[in-house]
């Protein structure tokens, strides 16, 4: 792709971003949100390989239909109501509607199943802008219709994205996929927290574009596409492979890591709310994502020489 169309694209990206977060009438935001959709594809699409053409339809008619349901929810609203305003979301139904529409834009289980699908037909550098710049667009969203939306349905929610994330993510070998289910389980944490302090949602979500970001930089740095290809990081670069162990366990959320932060934030405030099975539930979720993060961390830096490594050299 040229220079000039690569800006151009980007610029679109970024602008659609910028137009949601910052409108207060649906028809502009869904706008943006449409900029922001039409401006990924043909990133997506770049490799000219069926996968990332395969890619890049399935996140094309997922987006599309999220679109039209939060474009209909707010016409609903409009139509009730009287009023277009965002923060005026007042009638049930276009709420219930809308909350389901933006866990199928964000990826939420149980509308999470073009994610992953989505990241492995894509280059690293095109999962990393899914998986992060992709999510700021939908978050402003909830972050504004916080008041109305229907805090059980966002309970549910970020109960069976934090369980499915970590469950699924079990058994993947692709780090891409395991990305994908990393970032299903993290936006359950933020739903979960969304309704009741969106504050934490807000510093939840900072935290994981920040760790997500400089993971997903390293694995870029050492091409590693595969579990297999995590082991030979420490060829490329010693202290890339300390970093990434660091920020996978921050990732998996231990306690002297920055990532342990959101997740302490979110149970201490569930506890509060006398929410108790849904922090122990939330707890435990956790511990499925720590294991598939723990399994890299021993691939990228538990097996260097002079121990017996048990992958194949990249050369």
């Amino acid at each position: 792709m040229s220079p000039t169309i690569y800006t151009i694209i980007l610029s679109s990206l970024a602008t659609g971003t910028i137009v949601t977060m910052t409108s207060f009438h649906w028809l502009m935001a869904w706008i943006g949100l449409e900029l922001n959709t039409l401006a990924i594809i043909p990133i997506i699409s770049t490799l000219h390989h069926p996968r990332s053409t395969e890619a890049a339809t399935k996140y094309f008619l997922t987006q599309a239909a999220a679109s039209a349901m939060i474009l209909f929810s707010s016409m609903i609203n409009a139509w009730n109501t009287g009023t277009w305003d965002i923060t005026q979301m007042s009638y049930a139904p276009s709420n219930i509607l809308l909350s389901l529409a933006l866990a199928l834009k964000l990826g939420l289980a149980p509308a999470h199943f073009w994610l992953p699908e989505v990241l492995q037909g894509s280059t690293l550098l095109t999962a990393l802008i899914i998986t992060t710049w992709q999510k700021l667009a939908p978050m402003s969203l909830i972050f504004m219709t916080m008041n109305n939306l229907p805090s059980t349905i966002l309970l549910m929610l970020g109960l069976t994205s934090s369980t499915i994330g970590g469950w699924s993510g079990l058994n993947q070998t692709q780090t891409r996929k395991i990305m994908a289910y990393s970032s299903i389980a993290h936006l359950g944490w933020m739903a979960m927290i969304a309704s009741i302090m969106s504050n934490i949602m807000i510093m939840n979500l900072m935290v994981y574009l920040m760790m997500t970001t400089a993971l997903f930089t390293s694995l870029i740095c050492s091409k590693s596409k595969t579990i297999q290809d995590t082991a030979t990081t420490w060829t490329t670069s010693p202290t890339l492979a300390i970093i990434t162990m660091l920020l996978l366990l921050s990732l998996g959320g231990l306690p002297p890591l920055t990532g342990f932060l959101p997740k302490w934030l979110v149970l201490e405030e569930l506890i509060m709310q006398n929410l108790i099975p849904m922090a122990t539930a939330m707890a435990m979720s956790a511990l499925l994502s720590l294991f598939f993060y723990l399994r890299l961390t021993y691939t990228t830096t538990l097996t260097l020489p002079p121990n017996t490594l048990q992958m194949k050299f990249k050369w």
